[in-house]
């Protein structure tokens, strides 16, 4: 029975090696890293200060985009807008001056929210529009956007239907993404902690373990006998 458990763990060993090893890795590097500047919040710069030179004017919700779940007065930098949020997802914008609804933004639009919100003094480079049902995988928000990405690789991602800053993913941000797919070995999506391969996976390392436990006590016996 010593024998065939030996057996059974060096094979076993062989076989969750590598998955061991990944692990350990991501998981290293991802504890040596400062959360805060994995999620870029030094990157982005302070919003400007709610301003208004006279009384806001409440817009008229239309009946046609579901029930209204909230609305909110944000500044942006062409000034104080209201930003609804519908309850199928959906958002505007309204000017705040008078009310009336904004259409989305553009690619310059984009370009100009993205430089102001963006620190680090870096060109921008390109900039791409995304649906609401294909975003980047980076993004990980069904919203439609815009992407802008910076010399420096930074992306900065505006929300196409209200200006509003989405996420800003730097290189860093993306290398501990790819360290958090190998770390839950799902490369793909980047979100399935529960699939059968990391659970198979999981599970003969863990029976590894308990062999090894096993045979413990019995290895030190023999070695300690045979020092006698």
């Amino acid at each position: 029975m010593q024998r065939r458990l030996i057996h059974i763990h060096i094979w076993l060993g062989w076989l969750v090696g590598v998955p061991l090893l990944l692990w350990t890795v991501s998981g290293l590097w991802m504890a040596a890293r400062p959360i805060h500047e994995v999620r870029g919040t030094h990157l982005k710069a302070d919003p400007p200060a709610l301003s208004l030179s006279a009384k806001p004017v409440f817009p008229t919700l239309p009946a046609d985009h579901g029930k209204p779940l909230s609305v909110r007065l944000e500044q942006q930098w062409g000034g104080p807008v209201w930003v609804a949020t519908f309850d199928h997802g959906h958002e505007m914008r309204a000017a705040a001056k008078d009310g009336r609804w904004l259409p989305p933004i553009n690619e310059g639009e984009a370009r100009s929210v993205a430089s102001r919100l963006y620190k680090p003094a870096s060109a921008i480079v390109s900039a791409q529009h995304y649906p609401t049902n294909a975003p980047p995988l980076d993004l990980r928000k069904e919203r439609p956007s815009w992407g802008i990405t910076f010399a420096d690789g930074a992306h900065v991602y505006v929300d196409a239907d209200t200006g509003s800053l989405l996420a800003i993913r730097s290189g860093q941000w993306r290398l501990f993404d790819f360290m958090w797919g190998l770390h839950i070995m799902d490369l793909e999506t980047r979100e399935n902690s529960s699939h059968p391969i990391l659970i198979a996976f999981a599970a003969l390392a863990a029976f590894s373990i308990l062999i090894a436990l096993i045979m413990m006590p019995k290895t030190l016996w023999r070695e300690k006998k045979s020092r006698r």
